[in-house]
C-alpha cells in the first residue's frame, strides 16, 4: 500500500482501494489503507465536510467494490442485516455501536439472536466477514462519519435484513433503508423539541 498522503483525496483513495482488490488478501488490504486514512480524522472532515444529515453517499460503485461515507443520524439505529460479501468499516466522528447476530439453529423462520458486540469511535476500524449479520446505532446526540468499503455491489447483492421486532428474516430493501436515514434527520431526538 502506498504510504498515507498529507491531506485526503478521495480519488486518490479510490484508486487505492480499486488497486487494492487484485492483493492476495484484499479485505486486509483495505483494513490497512481505512485504517491509515481514518487515523487522520481532521482530514477526512476537511475533504468531506463537516456531517450535516444522515445519509449515504456512494464515493464508488461497481461490481467488485463499493465505497461509501455514511453518516448516521443522531440516535439512529439500522436494523440487523447482512452483506454477503467482505466489508471494512472506519469511523472518523462520533461512534458506532454494533451488536452482532446470529442464525439460531433449527429455526425454520430465519431467526436470529445476539452474539456480541462492538463500539467504533473515532479512528477505529472493523473488517467484516462475508456472512456476519449485524445491526448498527449510533448512540450520540450528533451526527457520526464512516468510511465503509465492500468487497461487491453493495447496492446490487441479495441479501437479508430481519425486523427489529421479531427478528424474522426478510428480503433487504435498499429503498427502505435510505428512506430510514431520510426520516431520521427529521426524528426528534433526545434532548430536541
Amino acid at each position: 500500500m502506498p504510504p498515507v498522503p498529507t491531506s485526503f483525496d478521495v480519488d486518490r483513495f479510490i484508486a487505492d482501494c480499486r488497486a487494492g482488490l487484485a492483493d492476495r488478501s484484499p479485505q486486509a488490504g483495505m483494513r490497512e489503507l481505512v485504517s491509515r486514512v481514518v487515523s487522520e480524522p481532521a482530514q477526512l472532515l476537511r475533504a468531506l465536510g463537516e456531517p450535516a444529515r444522515g445519509g449515504i453517499q456512494t464515493l464508488y460503485q461497481s461490481d467488485e467494490l463499493t465505497v461509501l461515507n455514511v453518516i448516521w443520524a443522531r440516535n439512529m439505529t439500522l436494523m440487523p442485516h447482512d452483506h454477503r460479501m467482505w466489508a471494512v468499516i472506519g469511523v472518523y466522528t462520533g461512534r458506532e455501536d454494533n451488536i452482532f447476530w446470529r442464525r439460531i439453529a433449527g429455526e425454520p423462520v430465519g431467526r436470529i439472536e445476539a452474539a456480541g458486540a462492538r463500539s467504533l469511535s473515532a479512528m477505529d476500524v472493523l473488517p467484516l466477514g462475508h456472512d456476519i449479520i449485524h445491526s448498527v446505532t449510533n448512540p450520540l446526540r450528533r451526527l457520526t462519519g464512516a468510511l465503509h468499503v465492500y468487497g461487491g455491489d453493495f447496492f446490487g447483492a441479495d441479501r437479508s435484513e430481519w425486523d427489529p421486532e421479531t427478528l424474522r428474516e426478510q428480503r433487504f430493501d435498499i429503498k427502505k433503508t435510505l428512506q430510514l436515514f431520510e426520516e431520521s434527520n427529521a426524528w426528534p431526538h433526545v434532548g430536541q423539541s
